[in-house]
């Protein structure tokens, strides 16, 4: 997986994990199209050890495919019922409020 920690005093840190096969590519679902970057995303390759120290601490979290998706649901912080399916890839945001 990929992790970039965005660090924001306003809102606090934000935290994007992708799966490792999804970095720079684009993702369609009838008209909508996301593109997951290096920037968003970041080019950190780390393992799940590192993904739940980090979304322990994200007050918002941005989670993009099938591994990054389990981290969160192995934690207890979300179920497959809250992700989105952009195409066949699983998606999900997590807000800390």
């Amino acid at each position: 997986m990929f992790l970039k920690v965005h660090r924001s005093p306003e809102v606090g840190d934000v935290v994007a994990v992708c799966d490792c096969e999804l970095l720079n590519t684009t993702l369609t679902h009838g008209d909508l199209k996301v593109s997951i970057s290096e920037g968003f995303y970041g080019t950190t390759h780390v393992d799940e050890v590192a993904v739940t120290e980090a979304l322990r601490t994200g007050g918002n979290i941005n989670l993009m495919g099938e591994r990054s998706v389990a981290v969160a649901i192995k934690m207890g912080l979300i179920t497959r019922a809250d992700c989105i399916m952009i195409g066949s890839v699983p998606h999900a945001q997590i807000y800390q409020l």
